[in-house]
């Protein structure tokens, strides 16, 4: 260090510098007016930790949130001001309903902007808020119905989703065929029954109804992008690399085709066109849920980008705690917990289903899951109102090995286990099909003698139902009997299937 230097230092005064809420805030509004969204975030989010209590740097960050499309987080601010920090803010009433608007949650968006003209009638945004009212309107009773009904459907929609994610599939049938009744083109719902018809492994049903999708609207992302997946797990690589070829081509606008893209890519193994979409969403400022992290991460590892993909899981594990020991760097030691039978809330969800089969397909998963003493020992399973007689002798055999007729629905259910695990979507599909059988016998009061037959035959049908080759004598071999009697016992899995 030079004399001069070190007679300046010695002379001089070091100022420090603490940035104040207040400099975030003018320089949020800076980047507003720029309209440099992401760093106006930036900023206001900035300022809000450094002053939480303040409703205008809340409500600006709201209004900047809106702009970027992330209506839920925008809401989320606004509702924080009303209730805690400045309820005669009113103006947030009017941002609250045109979020809603956006969301399409009429009903909500039509009770915040009429709030809004009672509290402050000549309001800077009166206007605008007569405006919106007249369009939620449009001076037809009808109309204003329809908005309504749209409400339902997106909660429908909602619940049709969470569903399938949770293996619900009958029950997601049901809802799903109920909104294309009411919406015969709400073309989402048409690709989400097929594809719980799919996991139930009805794979000719499914794939009927992607064609039927694709005959009436033709080029439908999610319907390509569905028959690529299914075509994967089927087996069938020439095809996937059929469609693969096509569908990296697109180049689609909307965040939610890209999501689709995104994620199929990953899902088929094509991990590097996965994170050109993935990432791009991400830079974009994507409000992703638990998938979108999770495949971001996988398809960043599988591509190299290894600390990338610990910094998303990171971000996943916050939205989805469930997913810890499923990281991609872990798929060889960890493969069991991607299964079912290693998370205990999607066994509860099961154990609450309006389905017996579901009901009985959830026990067995108790049995061999990690967590069994905590869910049979737990006051959830206590007072469980939906199990009937058949379920109650199943818990007695869990708890105590007492013998009753589903001892024999377990062994078969174990014979699976053997060859079919961890148990995820696909695979259980299988389980389900044969607690459907078993129910089935059970009210027709037959006998279950032969469990090797049984679980020979069920698994045959279920394969055939996937449209996957196998023949009865490799079935045969695998479960220690001949192809004469798995034959045999086909005939009576059908029959009692249908």
């Amino acid at each position: 260090m030079s004399k001069d230097a070190k007679a300046r230092m010695q002379k001089g005064k070091i100022l420090s510098f603490v940035p104040t809420g207040e400099y975030y805030f003018k320089k949020g509004i800076k980047a507003y007016h720029r309209r440099d969204f992401f760093k106006a975030k930036k900023y206001l989010g900035r300022a809000l930790q450094l002053e939480p209590g303040e409703p205008m740097i809340a409500c600006q960050l709201a209004i900047v949130s809106t702009e970027l499309g992330e209506f839920e987080d925008s809401n989320r601010l606004l509702h924080l001001i009303l209730e805690d920090l400045d309820h005669e803010m009113v103006e947030c009433h009017y941002f609250l309903a045109n979020n809603y608007a956006h969301l399409g949650f009429f009903k909500d968006a039509y009770h915040h902007a009429n709030l809004y003209m009672e509290l402050d009638a000549g309001g800077d945004f009166s206007e605008d808020a007569e405006e919106l009212l007249e369009l939620l309107a449009l001076e037809s009773d009808d109309l204003a119905d329809e908005f309504f009904q749209q409400d339902d459907l997106i909660v429908k929609q909602e619940q049709a989703r969470e569903l399938l994610e949770s293996g619900y599939f009958p029950k997601a049938i049901e809802l799903l065929k109920e909104v294309i009744k009411d919406y015969p083109e709400y073309w989402s719902a048409y690709n989400n029954l097929a594809l719980a018809y799919f996991y139930l492994g009805k794979s000719e049903k499914a794939d009927a109804i992607l064609n039927d999708v694709l005959k009436k609207n033709p080029g439908n992302l999610h319907a390509l992008c569905n028959k690529m997946i299914f075509a994967h797990y089927q087996g069938r690589t020439k095809y996937v690399n059929e469609l693969f070829d096509s569908l990296k081509k697109v180049q689609p606008l909307l965040s939610e085709h890209q999501f689709k893209l995104g994620t199929s890519f990953a899902l088929v193994g094509e991990y590097e066109h996965a994170y050109v979409w993935l990432k791009k969403l991400y830079k974009n400022g994507f409000d992703g849920d638990g998938p979108f992290y999770y495949w971001l991460a996988y398809s960043a590892y599988f591509t190299g980008r290894e600390i990338f993909a610990q910094n998303v899981w990171k971000k996943l594990l916050e939205i989805s705690p469930d997913k810890e020991g499923q990281e991609p760097w872990n798929t060889n030691e960890q493969d069991r917990a991607n299964g079912f039978e290693d998370h205990s809330g999607s066994i509860f969800q099961k154990l609450e289903s309006d389905y017996v089969e579901e009901r009985l397909f959830a026990l067995f998963l108790t049995t061999v899951s990690d967590k069994k003493d905590e869910i049979i020992t737990s006051k959830r399973l206590f007072q469980n109102q939906k199990f009937t007689a058949l379920e109650k002798e199943y818990i007695s055999l869990i708890r105590s090995g007492r013998p009753s007729r589903t001892a024999d629905a377990q062994e078969v259910a174990e014979l699976f286990y053997e060859n079919h695990q961890p148990i995820g979507t696909i695979e259980a599909g299988l389980y389900l099909m044969w607690f459907s059988v078993f129910v089935e016998m059970f009210k027709a009061n037959m006998q279950l003698k032969n469990k090797s037959a049984w679980a020979g035959a069920v698994e045959y049908v279920w394969h055939r139902l996937r449209s996957e080759k196998v023949s009865q004598q490799e079935i045969a071999q695998r479960y220690g009997t001949s192809s004469a009697t798995i034959g045999k016992y086909v005939k009576l899995v059908n029959e009692l299937l249908n």
